[in-house]
């Protein structure tokens, strides 16, 4: 298969090329580089069947050139981040909402087998139902999650409309190796994993009392190739939960991030961890229901949250101590 991986370089990008290169295929990243890294994907650029074309999902004519031949598109690119979305709602919706619609052309206009696309737990809002459940939904709490919930009503009009095939994966709460541990918009886990690898008090926002569904990078990776590879009329044109089904609190991920980097360190086990206020935006809880997954996708997620953070923490360890 001839498979296109917008913002390859970036986290999830950046494994799926890794992942599908591996299986055999083609493999074209699109990337330019605003939150990717370059040394992500370093490794693959010696592989014959590694393209990588710096463009911007923005500028129609560089989608254009990018799903040329192609299969399948993993569409990743995004701004993510809430607070981001938050100081510059502008930039985040011509990335996620324009970017968006001008992947969706250039797929249609290239006979696209399928368009699989990153969405987000963020579009179920303020709903407080647990576990969310897909057809379920509150009233969006940020402009990036009003961004990603635009993104599946987009990808519903060209389904219907175009015959585009399109698999949405609401991911939440993803980590595992490659995270950007930096930057203002640094997700919680790889942010948390440096500061107590620097000896430095992690602050987290309210009583640590927040629960997400923590989700490994390896199981994300089994949804995009389970959303590749299905056969079964019923699984297309939809969205996903992409996540383990089990929440931990913000205080239980910090105690286990501790456990683990304290097996290379000792001294981190007695790193005071400091309270500060909620954060605008942010939902209390996060619990996904994989049923649907489970019985269209016959997707079995093989990492828990413990699991993948072991093998996070080790990762970090050897790469970025």
């Amino acid at each position: 298969m001839k498979i296109l991986i917008t913002g390859g370089a970036g986290f999830i990008g950046s494994n799926l090329c890794e992942y599908f290169l591996a299986q055999g295929n083609e493999v074209v990243c699109l990337d330019n580089f605003s939150t990717g890294h370059r040394h992500n994907i370093a490794p693959l650029l010696s592989n014959d069947k590694f393209q990588l074309i710096e463009g911007d999902i923005r500028n129609l004519e560089d989608c254009k050139i990018a799903t040329l031949g192609v299969d399948y598109v993993l569409h990743e690119a995004a701004l993510g981040s809430v607070p981001r979305s938050m100081s510059d709602p502008i930039t985040t919706n011509e990335v996620n909402v324009s970017g968006f619609l001008n992947m969706l052309i250039a797929s249609r206009d290239a006979g696209v087998k399928r368009f699989i696309y990153a969405a987000s737990s963020s579009t179920y809002g303020d709903s407080v139902a647990l576990p969310k459940v897909e057809d379920v939904i509150g009233k969006p709490l940020s402009p990036y999650a009003i961004t990603k919930y635009v993104n599946e009503l987009y990808a519903e009009i060209f389904s219907k409309t175009f015959g585009l095939e399109t698999i949405g994966l609401r991911y939440f709460n993803v980590f595992g190796r490659k995270q950007d541990p930096n930057g203002a918009y640094a997700a919680v886990i790889p942010k948390f994993v440096m500061q107590l690898m620097k000896g430095e008090s992690p602050i987290i926002n309210g009583d640590g009392m927040y629960s997400r569904d923590f989700t490994y990078i390896d199981n994300v990776i089994q949804m995009n190739e389970l959303a590749i590879t299905t056969q079964n009329p019923t699984a297309i044109n939809t969205v996903y939960n992409t996540a383990f089904g089990d929440r931990t609190t913000l205080n239980d991920m910090v105690f286990y991030l501790k456990k683990y980097l304290s097996v290379f360190d000792v001294s981190i086990a007695d790193i005071e961890i400091i309270h500060g206020p909620n954060r605008a935006g942010d939902i209390p809880h996060s619990l996904a229901s994989i049923e649907k997954a489970k019985n269209r996708l016959n997707y079995n997620p093989k990492y828990s949250f413990q699991e993948g953070l072991k093998e996070s923490v080790k990762w970090y360890w050897e790469n970025l101590k």
